[in-house]
């Protein structure tokens, strides 16, 4: 019953054709990766830059080939929340402060948005 001359729509999950193969999906998979996003919040003392090596070996680990930008702005790095540094950001949205992540730990974060 369409109330107020509205109905519902069935949602269909999958592609537009339905006819995707592995290639595509592949494809999918790649976009995802260019479109990864990663940066380190820091001045670029010693452990800001762990924190970035401990990243690019977990993105080593991972077989991601992802740029890590490192901003040494202060206002930069205030817009984003930040008040303890190091910090890494993923898409966006910070994922840790104040700490050095250990390679493991930054795994765990980057298969989450693998």
């Amino acid at each position: 019953m369409a109330l107020f001359g509205f109905s519902k729509k069935k949602e269909e999950k999958g592609c537009c054709c339905n006819h995707c193969g592995e290639e595509q999906k592949t494809t999918v998979e790649i976009k995802k990766e260019e479109d990864l996003s990663i940066k380190v919040l820091g001045s670029g003392c010693a452990k800001c830059n762990q924190l970035e090596e401990n990243t690019k070996e977990a993105l080593k680990q991972l077989e991601m080939d992802v740029e890590i930008e490192h901003v040494t702005d202060f206002s930069k790095i205030a817009a984003y929340g930040v008040m303890s540094t190091p910090a890494l950001v993923v898409n966006g949205q910070v994922v840790s402060y104040g700490k050095i992540l250990k390679q493991d730990e930054v795994i765990e974060i980057l298969k989450k948005v693998k």
